[in-house]
């Protein structure tokens, strides 16, 4: 189970996902272009994974993407 882009449901890389994580204002989809963030229930794992490095491997099989800013919308 890998994250995929939620328009055309391209595969991210482990690489384009840190890279996205690390980006506020999301990433484009290197497929069709649809910008994708990081979802909030994905956001929290990666808190938890920060605090115990040992989960990260495990948590990268849970990413989830989304097409909107999740953050904004509360």
């Amino acid at each position: 189970m890998a994250p995929r882009c939620t328009n055309c449901h391209y595969k991210w890389r482990i690489k384009e996902v840190l890279a996205l994580g690390f980006s506020p204002d999301g990433k484009d989809c290197p497929n069709c272009g649809q910008k994708q963030y990081i979802s909030v229930e994905t956001q929290s794992l990666l808190t938890l994974g920060y605090l115990s490095l040992v989960f990260v491997p495990f948590i990268l099989l849970w990413i989830k993407l989304s097409d909107h800013d999740e953050n904004t919308s509360r």
